[in-house]
């Protein structure tokens, strides 16, 4: 939902990737599956992962620091590469979300924008599997910016490059902690709930500032 009404002209949309467009990347559903895939210990594994995974995320360690520090610290019998393509199949679009988004950017002629927290290697992988470079005009990436929402300064750096004022953008994430934290910035906000609910919402009040749907 709207965490307040719209009042301005959309002219850019910051979008989280991760539960907007896509599944989440590594969330723990996804791990679970690993856990129980490659016969790990979950304990051991979890608290690895909760100690380094905003460092990864931040791209201040690389994919293969992040898999010797949290899975191969000690042998294995499966390779790396086995574990990687096992959590990059975890990413599966969201049904209808890409094109919907791709359709309101061409006909409002909006700037998109990706505000995301993701590893390099995931980041890239989602990019070119699902073809985002035929939505997103940049990404502000967690791993390329090296920041992590709910750190606002991803979303002003977002508001700088677009040449944007945070009035004029609708930023689109799936937490809602995070668009509560960006309204209070004086962006326009939508919680992701579902697709037809978001639907609903942008055609019904967002584009009410002097366009047509």
């Amino acid at each position: 939902m709207f965490d307040k009404t719209p009042t301005s002209e959309i002219k850019a949309l910051f979008l989280d990737i991760g539960g907007v467009l896509i599944s989440n990347g590594w969330q723990h559903q996804s791990r679970y599956k690993a856990i129980a895939k490659f016969g790990l210990k979950k304990q051991e594994v979890e608290a690895r992962h909760k100690l380094v995974f905003v460092t990864y995320e931040s791209g201040k360690i690389t994919h293969d620091e992040y898999l010797d520090w949290v899975i191969f610290y000690e042998p294995r019998t499966f390779s790396k590469q086995d574990f990687t393509d096992f959590m990059f199949t975890q990413s599966v679009a969201i049904a209808g979300s890409i094109d919907f988004f791709k359709e309101i950017k061409q006909k409002h002629q909006l700037k998109v924008f990706a505000v995301s927290n993701e590893g390099r290697e995931l980041n890239a992988y989602r990019i070119k599997h699902f073809k985002l470079d035929e939505l997103f005009d940049g990404y502000i990436s967690s791993c390329y910016v090296h920041l992590h929402k709910p750190d606002t300064a991803m979303l002003k750096l977002a508001s700088d490059i677009s040449h944007t004022l945070p009035e004029h953008a609708l930023y689109v994430d799936d937490g809602k902690l995070l668009t509560e934290i960006a309204s209070g910035m004086g962006f326009q906000t939508l919680h992701f709930q579902s697709l037809q609910k978001t639907k609903t919402l942008i055609k019904t009040f967002l584009f009410q500032h002097g366009a047509d749907t």
